[in-house]
This record gives C-alpha cells, structure tokens and sequence, in this order.
C-alpha cells in the first residue's frame, strides 16, 4: 500500500478501530442537501467586488449594504457579503430538501422558521453550533439562472487523439467560478462540533485525520460530506479541525479543469493579489488546488477534479502531517500552515496561551501534536 494511493488503498486498510467513531448520527434530524452560501461581513465592498470579479464570480445582486456573488451554475448565490465595522466570517447557510425539513429542524431546536429576505426567497431556521459558529438551513430560495459556462480544453493523451490542425491557448482571463464546493472551520470544540452537525443535520465522515502517536485520543479533523444516499456528493461539504481559536479557515470554489483555474491563478497574480499555496493536487479529496488571500486576509481556493462518493463508502483514517496535504505540487507553505508573519499567525499564537486556560478540546498535549503537524 501506497502512501498517497487512492481512498480504497490508502483508507480502506486503515479504516475505523474498536469503538472509534463511525462518523455518522444514529438519528439524524435531516438530512441537508449541500451548502447553499457562504455569509461574511466586510468594511469596503467596492474593494470586495474588485477581488470578486478577478477570482471569477459573478454578482448576482448588489446594493450599498449588500454583495450577493454567484456562479455560473443555476441555484443560489455562492457568497452573501454585508457591510460591516470589520472584516468577519458571518457562517454558512445549508439547503435543506424542503420546507418540512426546516420545520423539523426547528422543532428539535426550540428555533424558529422564519422568511429570508425577498432577493433570496424562502425560509431559514437560524441555529448556533457547540463552537458559536451560525448555521442556517434554508429552503425554497429563488433559483438563479445558469450562466454560459467556461468550457473545459480538449486534450490529447497519448494514443487517444480528441484535437488535430487545433492549438491549445488558454486565455489569461478571470477563471468562471462555477459554484461553491466546501467550507473549512476551527474550532476548539471539535468533537462536540463534529457531532452536533452529523446528529443535526445528517452529514458523513469521509474521512479522520488524528495527530501521530495520539489516535488513542480520537481524530483531530473530519472531511465532512451530505448523505445524498446513492447519489453521490462532494468528498467534503465541510471540514473541522481541532484548534485553540474557533475561526474560518478557508473555502473551495469549483472551477472547470485545470488550465482554467492556472491562467485564472496568472490573472490574479498579475493584479498583485497573493497566491497562498498551490498549485497541487490533495490527498483526502483528490482536488486540484490553488489558494489565494483576498485583500481582507480571507483564504480561499479554485478547485477541480475533486471526489465524489455515495453514502456506502466508510471513513477513512490517516494521520495528519503537513507533508500528507497533497500529492503533488510545491511544500505547503506558512502562511497556508497559519505559521507566517500575518495578523492571522499573530492570533493564533495569542490564542494558543488563551485556549490552554480554559476548559476545551485543546489541551497541551493536543498542542504538541500541533506543532509536530506544522514541522513535518
């Protein structure tokens, strides 16, 4: 067996011990479909646009309080930005498969249904995670339409000839986002966490990763997918890690193929923007990826070619190290790691001194497993 084989032969094998979790809700309260949006507040959204527009949204509504950003694929907006004092992740929302599954939702919690605002349509169950993070679950929202969509290159492989008297240049031109993919979180509560979203809302574990020499203690980070049943969804809808601050770490935007999000990525560093790792290809996932910093410090990806897995696959189990982030592509690098010499690094570190004096997840030996993941 291969150190970066494929789930089969690198999970399989190293699937679930006695009693470890299952990575699944006995009872579900629903089951969500996929993520709908993605919430932030933002001081300058002028500035928000112009980044927006370079990363390859479209705007789907603006007004001088609000920036809804879409894709190219028919549904609902990708990104919800309001103005705010500061630059914050507000939460995400998820879609359930109709209203009854909010009203369901609602009455488990003791929350309310309540309307979304006419530009979005239909309704919202507003919840809290063990973390504090805000999660919303909405139905019947106004459908956007398709968008003309960037189509993939034709390629030739070998043998397997799809393009003759024809040249391959792709543009270097803002690469069309064609949909939101993930959501990665922290949180110092991560196995509350963890439970809370498969016991409420039906997600699966695709895959644990634990800190080396300590599995004892159970997983450290989960890849999180929707149980469509049969049909098969995203390796990870969302992602949790254990951390001494509960934050956002990062989202994944879907693009068409590779050279598109690779002269995308040029477009973006000719205007100056940050590139802040990539471009690769993960392990858990499988994705083709390429991380760059919004000029609010926000951390966020192209990516294509990603997993997709019905709900008869059981997680997987590996140890986290930096190395084990991708098969291919540069060392990953501090600021991604969140070890640089940004206002980001500078919060983590003081938080690290916070977390270790409260009752949490993060205690000191997790911190030792940490550091061992940033220096391998």
């Amino acid at each position: 067996m291969t150190e970066h084989g494929t789930h089969s032969g690198l999970h399989t094998e190293q699937g679930a011990l006695p009693d470890e979790h299952s990575g699944r809700g006995k009872n579900p309260v629903i089951k969500v479909e996929d993520l709908a949006w993605l919430e932030f507040e933002k001081p300058n959204l002028v500035r928000a646009e112009t980044f927006a527009r370079a990363f390859g949204f479209a705007v789907a509504a603006r007004t001088a309080s609000e920036l809804q950003l879409r894709g190219s694929y028919a549904g609902s907006p990708c990104v919800i930005i309001r103005r705010g004092p500061r630059s914050r992740f507000a939460g995400a929302a998820f879609r359930a498969a109709d209203a009854k599954d909010v009203m369901r939702l609602a009455n488990a919690t003791g929350a309310r249904v309540e309307r979304l605002p006419e530009s979005l349509g239909g309704t919202v169950v507003d919840l809290r995670d063990p973390s504090g993070a805000r999660v919303r679950v909405v139905s019947d929202t106004h459908p956007l339409p398709e968008l003309p969509a960037q189509q993939p290159h034709t390629f030739n492989f070998g043998s397997e000839v799809n393009r003759t008297n024809a040249t391959q240049r792709p543009p270097r031109i803002p690469v069309t986002v064609q949909r939101l993919g993930h959501v990665v979180l922290q949180t110092t509560r991560y196995r509350q966490a963890l439970d809370w979203y498969l016991d409420h809302l039906g997600l699966i574990v695709s895959d644990f990763l634990y800190y080396e020499g300590q599995r004892d203690r159970g997983p450290v980070m989960s890849f999180i997918r929707c149980d469509r049943g049969s049909v098969a969804a995203d390796h990870h809808t969302l992602a949790m890690t254990l951390g001494p601050r509960n934050r956002y770490v990062h989202s994944a935007y879907q693009v068409s193929d590779l050279d598109s999000l690779a002269a995308g990525g040029e477009y973006l560093r000719d205007r100056g923007y940050h590139r802040s790792w990539g471009i690769g290809r993960h392990i858990q996932g499988s994705q083709i990826f390429d991380y760059w910093r919004d000029p609010d410090g926000f951390l966020v990806e192209h990516f294509t070619d990603g997993d997709l897995f019905d709900n008869t696959l059981e997680p997987g189990w590996a140890p986290m190290t930096a190395s084990g982030l991708a098969q291919w592509g540069p060392p990953v690098t501090k600021d991604f790691m969140g070890i640089g010499f940004g206002r980001e690094s500078i919060d983590e570190l003081r938080s690290i001194v916070t977390s270790l004096r409260e009752p949490n997840e993060f205690d000191l030996r997790r911190l030792r497993g940490l550091l061992k993941v940033a220096s391998s």
